[in-house]
């Protein structure tokens, strides 16, 4: 059986912290890395580093011509501040074949905006950044991180409930109850994945659960 691609082309147009971030650790990961930006002192940041620097006006339908679009698996335009220039160069990539755009932006306007001209993914670093923020202080330091599923529901990572310490999941029936279904409890370094009913909830164990967002916040909250 032939193993899956791991490795993928990526071009990263715009050298801020996010665009600098994301291309030393794409390169980390072993990813063939290029990035391009317009100012040279922008890119010198990243000269010792990254291998493939290209300094160039991604706006020029040209200058993206000469980069071979259609060989990047992705293309990641990060100009969150220059929203001009972030759908200039969106829709001239969507126009020269990029298989998949990914696009920075700073507002939700922008981000339907960016979807119509054809952007295949919106981040929004900053508004991500504060909601997980938001959950954790919000909830006493408990929530680790989280992952949202949709609207009302997530899988969250926290510190187990005082009062649930010395209570197996038989007995707390969280399921049945709550919603709430524990996939995997974390303690010392080793991890349980999908414990027994059996399994006791002891201090300083990390649970990770997966139910309504609300049902989940109200039992950490210190």
């Amino acid at each position: 059986m032939k193993s899956k691609k791991s490795k993928k082309s990526i071009l990263i147009i715009g050298l801020g912290k996010f665009g600098r971030y994301l291309a030393l650790k794409m390169q980390e990961l072993g990813n063939q890395v290029m990035v391009v930006d317009k100012e040279e002192a922008e890119s010198q940041k990243l000269a010792t580093k990254i291998d493939d620097i290209f300094i160039g006006d991604c706006t020029n339908e040209e200058v993206l011509k000469s980069l071979g679009i259609t060989d990047f698996d992705i293309c990641f335009v990060t100009i969150g501040e220059n929203f001009e220039a972030s759908i200039t160069i969106t829709m001239l990539l969507k126009k020269l074949g990029a298989r998949y755009t990914v696009v920075k932006t700073g507002s939700d306007l922008q981000s339907d905006l960016l979807k119509k001209i054809g952007a295949d993914e919106i981040i929004y670093p900053e508004k991500e950044l504060a909601e997980k923020l938001s959950l954790k202080y919000h909830t006493g330091y408990s929530m680790k991180s989280y992952l949202e599923l949709n609207q009302d529901y997530s899988i969250i990572e926290m510190d187990v409930p005082k009062h649930w310490i010395g209570n197996s999941l038989t007995e707390l029936n969280l399921r049945r109850k709550l919603g709430l279904n524990i996939i995997a409890i974390k303690n010392s370094g080793s991890v349980n994945v999908v414990p027994e009913p059996e399994e006791h909830f002891r201090e300083n164990d990390v649970i990770v659960v997966v139910g309504r967002q609300s049902t989940i916040i109200e039992y950490i909250q210190e």
